[in-house]
């Protein structure tokens, strides 16, 4: 998630075009949003697979995502108009038009301000979220504006371990019913597929796979380090 902001700052230059990015987590963590103050102590010690599972903050706002068994998106982008809920609507289009192609319909979330109150991103489905017709969440979104320049990422929940949810937050995961019966690394290959020819069609651009260079990293790391220090 460093990479999503240095990306955003970078846009925000003019040094970077929009960029569309997938990922995974290994091992899997806790992203708290930015303002997230609170959570359970036992988050502190928690482990999976025999590794910690460990807290990481992001960019950008909400509450606390697992991420295990998701897959992450991130776009980075400007120009756009409306509000913020109006811009979430935007940019989520190609997330819809990628998993109708899939055979899933999916539409925006309804909760109330209340949500605040609860930790677990995937407790609530707000506007800037998508769930199933069936009312379970698969996109949990999130977003951080610099000037005119825009970061969104979220969670999509692919195969997650009902268990480890537990744990986390002590409360029953709604897994959505997807008709992809397909190994991990296929289904992610599959839906990265699908919603990367959605985001060409929706936005009418070419996407060109382009893997950070070894300069890219270091000036990424150093802007990590020139933040937090002093």
């Amino acid at each position: 998630m460093a990479i999503d902001r240095w990306l955003l700052h970078q846009h925000w230059q003019g040094n970077h075009p929009p960029t569309l990015r997938f990922y995974t987590w290994e091992p899997a963590a806790i992203s708290l949003g930015y303002h997230q103050r609170q959570w359970p102590d036992h988050w502190q010690t928690l482990t999976w697979q025999g590794q910690p599972l460990e807290l990481v903050r992001r960019p950008t706002g909400g509450r606390a995502v697992l991420h295990q068994g998701d897959l992450t998106y991130a776009i980075v982008t400007s120009g756009l108009t409306g509000n913020r809920l109006q811009v979430y609507q935007q940019l989520c289009q190609f997330l819809i038009q990628g998993w109708r192609s899939l055979g899933v319909d999916l539409d925006y979330g309804t909760a109330g301000r209340g949500y605040i109150h609860n930790p677990n991103c995937f407790g609530t489905a707000t506007g800037a979220d998508l769930v199933t017709r069936q009312g379970a969440k698969l996109i949990g979104s999130a977003q951080f504006r610099k000037g005119d320049a825009v970061l969104q990422h979220g969670s999509i929940q692919l195969q997650p371990q009902v268990d480890l949810f537990q744990r986390v937050f002590g409360a029953e995961l709604v897994v959505p019913t997807l008709p992809l019966d397909l190994p991990q690394s296929e289904l992610i290959a599959t839906v990265v597929q699908a919603l990367r020819k959605a985001a060409q069609d929706y936005f009418g651009m070419e996407l060109v796979s382009q893997p950070l260079s070894e300069s890219e990293w270091q000036a990424i790391r150093d802007w990590q380090v020139d933040r937090f220090s002093g």
